[in-house]
Formats: C-alpha cells, structure tokens, sequence
C-alpha cells in the first residue's frame, strides 16, 4: 500500500504548505483493534483523524435507540474535521472493523501553534470556508436531488472503486431509506427496477453493484 500522507486527505489537500505542514507535525498515532470504538457519538470531540490503515464503521442511533450504519471508512479518509474548527459534541460513533491506525490532530494544539505562526490564520479561515461550501453542497443535493439520485449517490459513496476491493454493501434498506430521508417501500421499489436492470443485486442483509457507470448517470455524476 502506498504510503497515506495526512496533508493530502480530503479537505486537507487545499491547504497551503504551511498549513499542511503544520498539521501533520502535530498529528499523533492511534491503533485500535477490531471491534475498539475510536469516539461514540455525543462524546466530547475536539480532534480530526486521518485513517492510515485499516477500516472504520461509522453509525449512529436512531430515535427508537436503533443502530445505523452511515459510512464505511478506508485507509486515506478524513473525518472529525468539523472538530478542528469548533470542539463539540460527536455527531456519530466510529468503530474499527479490523487493525487500524488513525493519526489525530487536537484543535487545541493547532490553536497553540497558530498563536506562534500568525501568517497561517487567514490559511485556516480559507480551509474552513471550504468546508463551509462542501457541506452547503451537500445540503443542496439532499434538498435538490430526487430520491433516486439521492439512493445511488449513498451507494456510490458507500462501496469502494479501488481496484479489487468490495463492491458489496451491508446495509438494510430501513437504513438506507432513512439516510436518503425516504421511505422503505420507495427504497425497495427503486432497487428492485435496478435489480431488473442490472445495475445491482440484492442479498441479505445488503446489496452488490454489478454497473456503477449505471448508478453513476443514476446519480447525476459525469463521468470523465
């Protein structure tokens, strides 16, 4: 595996060098074993992670104190970032699947070693305005878009294009029409028509995608 470096994940990748710099001299390592919870959701949170190795399961619980899946985590992937900006209360639980590494950055350490650069504050406004625009986005899709482009986008997101790994999601259809804000019997309907298109195929307890390409035009996506 190609070595995952912190500055080039996610938001983080249009940050000044500075900025970057910064950030991955003051990240610090954690390993958890399969099954560790790294935050549960409404726990304190003032830390972004970056995940180096492994996979992570992201979740929350609903109403009825039911457990959802929302995200699977692979190596590369940042999350928690919102934290650095604004420590809070943790929005979801995340939970290693297997061995995994993460490098997290403390919002109070970055504070600290802002006070000795000070040229690197307006980096850091520019940085969280783009989150700022990023999460505007996705409000707008899930305002926007119909719910079918909405499902295929979730799925998309959801199962992995690296070459060679699971194109396989677990995850009931309750759950992902909550996700999508849909009902479960649109859900099932909308996946049944990809079903008999060949785009998918349903399994227990999930699905796999068998043409992403189809899901991708689905969703609304071009395709370079």
């Amino acid at each position: 595996m190609a070595k995952v470096e912190i500055g080039e994940m996610g938001f983080l990748a249009g940050a000044s060098p500075g900025l970057k710099d910064l950030i991955k001299a003051l990240a610090t390592p954690t390993d958890l074993k399969a099954g560790e919870v790294l935050f549960e959701q409404d726990a304190p949170g003032e830390t972004l992670y970056a995940l180096i190795s492994g996979r992570l399961e992201v979740s929350v619980l609903s109403i009825d104190g039911r457990k959802l899946g929302l995200n699977i985590l692979h190596s590369g992937a940042l999350f928690g970032e919102i934290a650095l900006f604004d420590p809070g209360p943790r929005t979801a639980t995340v939970m290693a699947l297997e061995p995994t590494r993460v490098w997290g950055v403390k919002n109070a350490d970055v504070l600290a070693a802002l006070r000795e650069s000070p040229d690197l504050h307006i980096d850091m406004i520019k940085l969280a305005g783009k989150r700022m625009r990023w999460m505007g986005s996705q409000l707008s899709d899930q305002v926007f878009l119909s719910m079918p482009a909405r499902l295929a986008r979730k799925i998309l997101h959801l199962t992995s294009e690296n070459p060679g790994s699971s194109e396989t999601l677990r995850m009931s259809q309750t759950d992902l029409a909550e996700f999508v804000g849909a009902s479960r019997e649109a859900v099932s309907k909308t996946l049944a028509i990809w079903k008999r298109d060949g785009s998918i195929e349903l399994n227990r307890g999930g699905l796999s995608v068998l043409d992403r390409s189809s899901l991708r035009e689905i969703a609304e996506i071009s395709i370079y």
